[in-house]
C-alpha cells in the first residue's frame, strides 16, 4: 500500500512545528472540525503537507476559485510527487446555463465549452480513488459539491483486463462503449479506440497514454502501454483498468428502468400543466423529454442528461445528488483554503440554482425531476465531510464556532517579514498627508495603493494625483479579468505608482514593490471597513519589509481597533523571532512576467532577435490605455504585419497557446488569450 512521503528541502520553522502537531493530534484524536489561523507567507500549505503525510489518510483539499486551486496543486504535486495528487475543477472555459427570463419571456439555452484537458484531470481524480490507493489528494474548486454520477454504478462499468483472460473481441468493443467510448479508427484520442485486426488500441479518457490490447482468438496475448503521438511501446503491464469516460454511465438495465420513470412523470406532469390551463407549457415539455427520451434510447446520452441524473442514479425525490465526497473512503479529511470566502461560497450555490431550475419547470423547459439535479446543501456538505481543517489568515466567526473557540495560530514568517507598520491619522487634511506619503514612496521606486469607499471617491481623486504631477491610475468594477491584470502588470513594472480603488481584496494583488496602503474614511464601519476587510487590505503591503498602513479615521471603531491590536501582537511575535534568529526581514521576489508569451511574437518561420521580441512586446503594451478610460485592447501591429499572415492564423495560434495554458493549470493568463481571440474575432 503507497503511503504519503513528503519532499522538501526545508524542515518546518517558526510555528509550523507547534501547528503541524496540534492539528496532527486533533485529527487523530477525532475532532471533526479544527481552525489555522496562517498569515500570508507563513507556509500554511507546508503545514497542511507534514499533517496529511503523519496521519496518512485521503485528502480532499478545496478552494474557492481555480487559480488559487491550480496553486495549491502545483505545491502539493511538488511535496508529494510519488503520491496521487489530483485536480479537479469545473471543466467548463465558458458556461451559460441554461435559464428562462419570465418577465421578458426569453428562454436562454445552455451553451458551454468544455476544456478536454480539465476533463481528463477530473476523471483521474475519481479513478484514482476508487483504484484501491489510499494516497490520494484532491484539490478542488467548489464545483467538487455539485452532483456527477452514483459512484456505485460508475464502478460496476470498470472494466478490468489482465494478460490471459479470456474475453471475445466484440464483447469488449461493446464493453468500451457501455463505458462512453466511441470508435474512430481515423483520429485517435482521448475517450477513443480503434480497431486493428487482433490488436485493439484504447486512449482512456484520464490518461496520457494509450494501451494496446494484442489478442489470441478470444485471449488477451498481451497489454501494453504506448505513446500515442509517436506509437513507442513504454511499459508491458500483467493487469489494466479501463474507467468509465464519464461520470453520468450507468448500466443498461438502470438506463431502460430510467426512461420508464421520465415516461410516468412526464404524463403526470403535462395532466397538472393542462388542468393548470398551461397549454404551451404542457406541449413544450412533452416535445422537449420526448426529444430527450429518442436521444437516449439511441445513443445512451441527450444534452442535458444530468437533469434526469435522480433516475440515472436511482435517487428519490429530494434525495441528495452524488457528489465527488461520496468517492472518497469513510476517514478522509477535508482542507478548506481561505475558509473565509470558501464557506459563504458553499452556502450560496443551492439556493442561486433553485431559483433558476424553478423558472425552468414552472414554464415547462423541464420535469420537476430536474430541480434534484443541484449541488448540496450546506448542512448536506457538512455532514458528509467528516474531520476538517479550516485555513484562513481571517477565520470567520462560523470556522472558530465550530472549532469551539479555539483555533492554532501561525503567525511566524520563517522569511522574517513582519506586519505592515500601521498609523492611524485624522481625517481633516486626509489628501496632503497622502501626497506627502505618495512622493516619498515614489522617490524610492515603491508603489501606493489607496483604498476609498465610492467610485466616484476614487475617480476624483485618481484625477487630481494626475493633475498635481502623480502618475495614478484607479481599478473599478467595469474592468474584466483581462483588463485587471494588465493594470496591475503595468502598475508592477512602473508606468504609475498610486492605484486607487474601492475594493481591491479579490484581484490578486500581490505585489512585493507596494510599500503604502493607504485607507480613506477608515472609521466608516460596514462591509467595507469591516474587521476582515481591515485586515486583507492591510495584508496588501505585508510583502515589502518596508510595509505600512494608514487608516485615516476621526474615531478609532471596534473593527479599527481590533485589527490594530492584533497587528501589532503579531509583529511583537515576529521581532522577537527574528532577533532571536538573526533574520534581517527581505522583501519577497517576485518574477515579473510579460504579458505576451514569447511564443505569441516569434513565429516558427520567422527567427526574431531579443531586441524585436522586446520592441513588438513594448508596442503591445504601449498600445494598453490605463486611467480614467480604464483598459481598451488594441492589437499590436507587430504581431499582426510581422508575425502572422493575417488575423486568422493569429488567432489559431492563440487558440494552441490558450489550450496550453490551461494545460498547465494558468487560468488567468487562459481567459486572457481567450478574451483576446474574441476581440480579435469581433474586428474580423
Amino acid at each position: 500500500m503507497s503511503e504519503f512521503k513528503l519532499h522538501s528541502p526545508y524542515q518546518p520553522a517558526g510555528d509550523q512545528p507547534t501547528a503541524i502537531k496540534e492539528l496532527t493530534e486533533g485529527i487523530q484524536a477525532g475532532d471533526k472540525f479544527q481552525t489555522l489561523l496562517g498569515i500570508t507567507g507563513s507556509g500554511k500549505t507546508r503545514t497542511i503537507a507534514n499533517v496529511i503525510e503523519n496521519v496518512q489518510r485521503p485528502t480532499l483539499v478545496m478552494s474557492h476559485n481555480k487559480t488559487l486551486a491550480a496553486q495549491l496543486y502545483r505545491e502539493l504535486s511538488d511535496f508529494f510527487p510519488d503520491n496521487r495528487v489530483e485536480f479537479f475543477i469545473s471543466y467548463y472555459d465558458y458556461y451559460q446555463p441554461e435559464a428562462y427570463l419570465s418577465a421578458q419571456d426569453k428562454y436562454i439555452e445552455k451553451d458551454l465549452s468544455i476544456n478536454d484537458e480539465i476533463q481528463r484531470l477530473r476523471l483521474r481524480a475519481t479513478s484514482s480513488l476508487l483504484s484501491g490507493r489510499r494516497d490520494v489528494i484532491i484539490v478542488s474548486s467548489v464545483s467538487c459539491i455539485y452532483g456527477i454520477g452514483s459512484p456505485s454504478e460508475y464502478a460496476k462499468l470498470i472494466v478490468s483486463l489482465e494478460t490471459g483472460m479470456e474475453i471475445p473481441r466484440n464483447t469488449l468493443l461493446y464493453d468500451l462503449v457501455d463505458l462512453h467510448y466511441s470508435r474512430n479508427d481515423i483520429e485517435f484520442k482521448r475517450g477513443t479506440f480503434r480497431v486493428r485486426g487482433d490488436v485493439v488500441d484504447v486512449y482512456p479518457a484520464y490518461s496520457d497514454e494509450g494501451l494496446r490490447i494484442s489478442m489470441w482468438g478470444d485471449e488477451i496475448e498481451t497489454l501494453q502501454l504506448f505513446d500515442v503521438d509517436t506509437g513507442n511501446i513504454i511499459d508491458t503491464v500483467n493487469e489494466f483498468k479501463i474507467y468509465p469516460a464519464s461520470h453520468y454511465v450507468t448500466t443498461k438495465s438502470r438506463l431502460e428502468e430510467s426512461i420508464k420513470q421520465i415516461r410516468e412523470e412526464l404524463q403526470w406532469r403535462t395532466k397538472v400543466l393542462i388542468d393548470e390551463e398551461k397549454f404551451l407549457e404542457a406541449k413544450r415539455l412533452e416535445q422537449r423529454t420526448l426529444f430527450d427520451i429518442e436521444m437516449i434510447q439511441e445513443i445512451g446520452y441527450c444534452s442535458g442528461i444530468e437533469n434526469y441524473s435522480r433516475y440515472l442514479s436511482a435517487r428519490k425525490p429530494g434525495e441528495r445528488p452524488f457528489c465527488l465526497l461520496d468517492y472518497f473512503p469513510d476517514d478522509f479529511i477535508t482542507v478548506v483554503d481561505e475558509s473565509h470566502q470558501t464557506i459563504p461560497q458553499i452556502s450560496a450555490m443551492y439556493g442561486g440554482d433553485r431559483s433558476r431550475k424553478v423558472q425552468l419547470v414552472d414554464h415547462g423547459f423541464r420535469l420537476p425531476s430536474a430541480m434534484d439535479n443541484r449541488p448540496l446543501t450546506f448542512d448536506e456538505w457538512q455532514e458528509l465531510v467528516k474531520q476538517t481543517i479550516f485555513v484562513s489568515a481571517t477565520p470567520s466567526d462560523y470556522e472558530l464556532e465550530q472549532s469551539g473557540g479555539v483555533y492554532t495560530e501561525q503567525l511566524i514568517r520563517p522569511t522574517g517579514l513582519m506586519e505592515p507598520e500601521l498609523e492611524v491619522r485624522p481625517l481633516g487634511n486626509q489628501v496632503d498627508d497622502l501626497m506627502e506619503e505618495i512622493r516619498d514612496r515614489v522617490a524610492k521606486k515603491e508603489r501606493v495603493l489607496v483604498i476609498t469607499l465610492t467610485k466616484r471617491l476614487s475617480e476624483e481623486l485618481s484625477e487630481y494625483l494626475k493633475n498635481v504631477g502623480v502618475s495614478a491610475a484607479y481599478m473599478h468594477s467595469e474592468l474584466d479579468a483581462l483588463e485587471r491584470i494588465e493594470v496591475l502588470y503595468k502598475y508592477r513594472r512602473g508606468d504609475f505608482d498610486v492605484l486607487v480603488g474601492i475594493n481591491l481584496l479579490r484581484e490578486g494583488i500581490d505585489i512585493p514593490e507596494l510599500s503604502l496602503v493607504a485607507i480613506m474614511d477608515a472609521d466608516k464601519e460596514g462591509f467595507l471597513r469591516s474587521e476582515t476587510s481591515l485586515f486583507q487590505i492591510v495584508g496588501r503591503a505585508a510583502r515589502n519589509a518596508k510595509g505600512k498602513a494608514i487608516m485615516y479615521a476621526d474615531r478609532i471603531t471596534d473593527s479599527m481597533q481590533k485589527v490594530i491590536d492584533e497587528t501589532e501582537r503579531r509583529r511583537k511575535i515576529q521581532r522577537e523571532y527574528n532577533e532571536k534568529h538573526g533574520i534581517t526581514p527581505m522583501t519577497v521576489a517576485k518574477e515579473l512576467k510579460p504579458l505576451v508569451d514569447p511564443s505569441l511574437i516569434s513565429s516558427k518561420n520567422v527567427d526574431f532577435s531579443k531586441e524585436a521580441e522586446e520592441a513588438a512586446q513594448q508596442d503591445y503594451l504601449e498600445s494598453i490605455k490605463v486611467a480614467e478610460d480604464g483598459i481598451q485592447y488594441k492589437a499590436s501591429p507587430a504581431m499582426n504585419e510581422v508575425t502572422f499572415e493575417s488575423k486568422d492564423k493569429l488567432i489559431e495560434h492563440l487558440r494552441a497557446t490558450m489550450l496550453h495554458a490551461a494545460k498547465n493549470m494558468e487560468f488567468e493568463e487562459a481567459a486572457r488569450i481567450r478574451d483576446q481571440i474574441g476581440k480579435l474575432e469581433e474586428e474580423l
